[in-house]
């Protein structure tokens, strides 16, 4: 199955293998025509120090990029990366979504214990609950 959105698929991506899985994926499902934005949010800690220095957290986003280039970049679909920076990683993402013009978001949910989704505040459920335009839950690949 092809996706058919005419502008750009953001793809949040919280870590290398998170990144590196929702590419695998995505890829299937896209092709030339397509743009995909992947991008890292750096959470700031909205006044209390920050929980990494800022370019150890650089660093790791672009660890990020690197390891969902590659499924992505074999579709022939256009790749582009960016770092976001917010207090909060959703609204964060919608709102680089609604900048960049995307169609939709793309992800696969992260496997989390019900104890760690209830005190995080589930960001996979929020993506859902808060969309702002379509969302595209990608299935877990083992």
């Amino acid at each position: 199955m092809t996706i058919t959105f005419d502008g750009p698929i953001l793809v949040p991506a919280a870590d290398p293998d998170d990144a590196e899985r929702t590419a695998r994926a995505l890829a299937p499902r896209i092709g030339p025509e397509n743009t995909v934005l992947v991008v890292h949010v750096i959470e700031k800690a909205g006044g209390a120090p920050d929980k990494a220095p800022l370019e150890a957290r650089r660093e790791f986003a672009d660890d990020v990029f690197s390891r969902a280039r590659g499924p992505l970049e074999e579709t022939g679909a256009r790749v582009e990366t960016e770092v976001l920076y917010g207090t909060d990683v959703v609204d964060a993402i919608f709102e680089a979504a609604d900048d960049r013009g995307a169609d939709g978001v793309a992800f696969v949910p992260r496997k989390g214990s019900r104890l760690v989704e209830m005190l995080s505040g589930d960001t996979s459920r929020r993506l859902i609950r808060e969309a702002t335009l379509p969302v595209l839950v990608l299935p877990v690949e083992d």
